[in-house]
């Protein structure tokens, strides 16, 4: 199987070589990369924005982590700042009395007496002796201390440092994968809204055929309510003849002036 593989990786590489010569390499790896962009820009934009959010999401573990290691350092840093303070207290105490043995050995005494018990100068001087080697190995591991509490105290800020900004920044992650996907909804909105222009012409087409429905019911109704000429009744009115004030002045013995356009009745009432 790997045998076979092999063999066509070197036919197809040996292939490459004599089609473009000294730039194969260069075509291959150009392909590679539009094969890449092209597998990527056909993945839909809400998978990404959804691996975009897990992405952020999956730095939670690595926070409570961090949370973790910075809170046991804390509880550390606490117990050495009381190691310290027990162990200064100490070397306080232990600096008087080694104080107080070197004044009192200055005094030229020979016998010292110590809570109701004498000593020479010489078991004074030696136990003097014997507290100072104590007491500056004390104070050097003091000194060691306090320089651990001091390192961890600053490695303790950094990490808190650190965490906060993890934090901040996965904070402002989380809101810039919202508005993206706030941004992929308007752009959705206005994808509905070109796709609502594109129909304007069956829009068009639906008032068009109202207005032609409007303007047949107009005319139909003109129609219904017009008085128009064509009868198909038979008229019972004969219609007025053209001598009409000749048959009233015959009727009335009325004289109608020759030349006048304005007849003046002399209408004599009988008696």
């Amino acid at each position: 199987m790997f045998k076979k593989l092999f063999v066509t990786a070197l036919a197809v590489a040996v292939v490459g070589g004599m089609l473009f010569g000294s730039n194969a390499l260069s075509y291959l790896s150009t392909s590679c990369e539009r094969v890449s962009e092209s597998v990527e820009n056909s993945v839909p934009i809400e998978f990404q924005i959804d691996r975009a959010r897990k992405m952020v999401r999956d730095l939670e573990p690595e926070i409570r982590r961090s949370m973790h290691v910075i809170a046991k350092e804390e509880v550390e840093v606490e117990q050495l700042d009381k190691r310290i303070e027990v162990s200064d207290n100490k070397a306080t105490k232990e600096k008087t009395d080694i104080m107080r043995l070197q004044a009192d050995l200055q005094t030229g005494k020979s016998v010292f007496r110590y809570a109701g018990n004498r000593y020479t100068v010489g078991e004074v001087r030696q136990d003097l002796s014997r507290r100072f080697v104590r007491y500056k190995t004390s104070d050097a591991t003091l000194g060691s201390l306090r320089d651990m509490r001091d390192a961890r105290q600053r490695n303790l800020e950094a990490a808190r440092q650190k965490l906060a900004t993890m934090m901040s920044a996965q904070r402002q992650l989380l809101v810039e994968v919202e508005n993206l996907e706030a941004k992929l909804k308007l752009v959705e909105v206005a994808q509905a809204s070109s796709d609502l222009q594109l129909d304007d012409s069956q829009l068009a087409r639906a008032k068009g055929l109202m207005a032609d429905i409007r303007a047949r019911l107009d005319v139909a109704a003109k129609l219904a309510n017009a008085d128009t000429s064509f009868q198909d009744e038979i008229p019972l009115d004969a219609p007025a003849p053209d001598d009409i004030t000749d048959q009233v002045a015959e009727y009335f013995g009325v004289e109608l002036p020759g030349d006048s356009t304005i007849a003046v009745a002399k209408y004599v009432e009988e008696k």
